[in-house]
């Protein structure tokens, strides 16, 4: 399952920095959103580093994501739903329950529907 790592750099409730572990398929992440658990009020993370994303206006209570994960040349959103607890500790892997498989598709339109070799 993809996870979610809290960086050391974290600091409940101010500073949120975390690392998506675990991501298979041959996909990117290319935005993520967080959101409190139940909520419908994002705020979107900022790339930081390669693979950390972070941000300093961080929700109160537990979190959940979404996700734009690219395959090859379209995205798509993915939602993992109360990933983080509102005690979140800095340092701790945290399961989000979701697995992305996406394999890479190539973009032209005669072959939209056929998987590279």
């Amino acid at each position: 399952n993809l996870a979610v790592r809290v960086e050391e750099s974290s600091k409940n409730p101010d500073y949120l920095a975390i690392k998506f572990l675990y991501q298979g398929g041959q996909t990117e992440i290319v935005a993520v959103d967080v959101a409190q658990a139940d909520s419908s009020n994002w705020s979107f993370m900022s790339r930081n580093n390669g693979a950390v994303w972070d941000t300093n206006r961080v929700p109160k209570g537990a979190l959940q994501f979404r996700l734009v994960v690219t395959a090859g040349y379209d995205g798509k959103w993915i939602w993992a739903k109360n990933v983080l607890p509102s005690d979140w500790k800095n340092g701790v892997i945290y399961d989000s329950g979701l697995q992305i498989t996406d394999i890479a598709q190539e973009g032209c339109s005669p072959c939209d529907d056929s998987i590279w070799s």
